[in-house]
């Protein structure tokens, strides 16, 4: 029977899953509760069903598949859901970013891929509504249609009430609940009715910071630096190398390294939500709060530290726009894009290689003499998704600001990413970041510096996986035996290799930091070597 045919296929088009981790979908053995609705709203207005199928319906239905294949595809590929109102606003500088990452072609591919099967979803849709409507317009078809959809809407119904399903039918999530979900979104930011979210209390930022002896202090969020680099076998072996230089690097400078694992606010994206939660103490987990806690006065870590004589100052190598949120955190200096100053050869949309951007930190402000000490946040970029090109590591640092840095044989190693397949990538941009901070340590041996490094969050399930936690390692690098003491004591290990639990969420962070750095009472602080 043509109608059944017809049933089914529209039924499969809202009821799909996704193939983790691609863009491909898979059929799944359940119903559609909007098929239900749409068959009864057919069956009883029969005498215009036939026009109903013609004109408004395909319409309605290929946006309905629209919002299904990205409420399905999205978790697979990001491990969230996409915020259409948040998420669109850095469409700009994704599609900007692939065009550096991916062959015009490619992209003119995809392009005409999705308007054919937009139109091809629609013609589909036509064509087996009007089947359905041309059976609803005989008495038997329409009164067994009409009943049989009035039976699955009373148990989904039914089972949404109880929160039980014991009748066997398995339904879809309903693709309309994506756009609900959406208008949600937008209403509770712009609506007449919005309100701000409720913010937690922030804590105690007004600390004396004595027991860094006015160490300078490198706060550095490694992009996209998650649990998954452990957790995972092939990672743990691809970075094992890198992973152990570091740790060697760490003690040839004198110091020593403890880690932890702490529960990122985000997971795959989303960055800023990290860096807030830990730069204030306050728990952001997304937009809504980001927003309201920017137009807040509330204090930050970086005010805490301007407070107790430090220079305040944002490395931001993957900056390429105004960024007014420095004024909330309190900087006294933001390094962008257009102040580093990077003529070298591009690696990618992020182009300025990590190194460099910390070779010229310390032209810009570490070399300076007399100066006071110097807090910097550094965001990393190269370990920024889509992971590659990654430029080659220079053990040479005084080649770094050079304009010849890297030759014909670098560049050439420096492979674009494999977009089907972004494992490989990411374990090069990760080892990349390894090789970089040993040899940061290594180069500034003999400074009076801490390092905190920090993982924002895990990258997209697309790399990471399905259903993965959102733990990231840190590790405080540092000889002041009183620091270590203290981090030891909230559950941080000796080492490069974080143990479960973990200690906490990563905004609880805060004040577990800011008490290592007081010097405690009648104690001078305490270090075996002056860094």
């Amino acid at each position: 029977m043509p109608a059944a045919a017809a049933l089914v296929l529209l039924n499969a088009s809202l009821t799909f899953g996704n193939v983790w981790p691609t863009l491909k979908i898979q059929w799944h053995s359940a119903l559609s509760i909007e098929l239900a609705v749409c068959v009864l709203l057919l069956a009883v207005s029969h005498r215009w069903a036939e026009r109903l199928a013609r004109r408004a319906l395909p319409a309605v239905w290929v946006l309905l598949v629209a919002g299904h294949y990205l409420d399905v595809t999205a978790p697979g590929l990001y491990g969230r859901d996409f915020n259409l109102y948040w998420d669109s606003q850095h469409l700009g500088n994704v599609a900007a970013m692939l065009a550096r990452s991916v062959p015009w072609w490619l992209i003119a591919l995809v392009a005409v891929a999705v308007v054919a099967s937009a139109v091809a979803a629609y013609l589909l849709a036509r064509l087996a509504l009007g089947l359905v409507a041309s059976a609803v317009q005989r008495e038997r078809p329409r009164f067994a249609i009409g009943a049989l959809a009035l039976v699955a809407i009373g148990v989904f119904a039914a089972g949404q009430v109880s929160g039980r399903h014991t009748t066997g039918l398995t339904f879809s999530d309903p693709a309309t609940g994506a756009y609900f979900r959406q208008a949600r979104s937008v209403l509770a930011m712009v609506g007449p009715g919005r309100v701000a979210p409720a913010l937690a209390e922030s804590p105690n930022l007004d600390v004396d910071l004595r027991g860094l002896d006015g160490a300078d202090v490198m706060l550095a969020f490694v992009e996209s630096y998650g649990a998954v680099t452990y957790d995972n076998p092939a990672f743990a072996d691809a970075l094992g190398p890198s992973r152990a230089n570091f740790e060697t690097a760490v003690h040839d400078a004198g110091r020593e390294v403890v880690s932890a694992y702490v529960e990122s606010p985000t997971f795959g994206a989303s960055s800023w939500l990290a860096h807030l939660s830990l730069l204030t103490g306050i728990k952001v987990t997304d937009q809504y709060s980001y927003t309201s806690l920017m137009t807040s006065s509330r204090d930050t870590i970086v005010r805490a530290f301007s407070r107790n004589g430090y220079r305040t100052v944002a490395l931001m190598p993957g900056m390429r726009q105004p960024w007014p949120e420095g004024a909330f955190y309190g900087f006294d200096a933001i390094y962008g894009r257009d102040l580093l100053a990077y003529q070298g050869p591009e690696f990618g949309w992020w182009s300025i290689p990590d190194q460099y951007a910390l070779a010229k930190l310390d032209a810009l402000e570490r070399s300076k003499r007399p100066r006071p000490p110097v807090f910097v946040v550094f965001p990393t970029s190269t370990s920024h998704a889509p992971f590659g090109p990654v430029a080659p590591y220079l053990p040479d640092w005084s080649r770094t600001l050079m304009l010849d840095a890297y030759n014909g044989a670098d560049l050439a190693r420096a492979a674009a990413p494999d977009l089907t397949n972004l494992a490989p990538s990411y374990a090069r941009a990760i080892a990349y970041e390894y090789d970089v901070f040993a040899g940061y340590a290594r180069e500034h041996a003999d400074d009076n510096l801490v390092m905190i490094l920090i993982g924002d969050h895990q990258p997209p399930a697309a790399v990471s996986g399905e259903n993965q936690p959102r733990d990231v390692p840190v590790h405080v690098i540092t000889s002041r035996r009183h620091v270590l003491d203290q981090l030891r004591a909230h559950g941080f290990r000796d080492g490069v290799t974080p143990a479960r639990p973990a200690a906490g969420e990563l905004h609880a962070l805060v004040p577990t930091l800011l008490t290592a750095f007081t010097a405690q009472d009648g104690e001078a602080p305490a270090t075996s070597s002056p860094q």
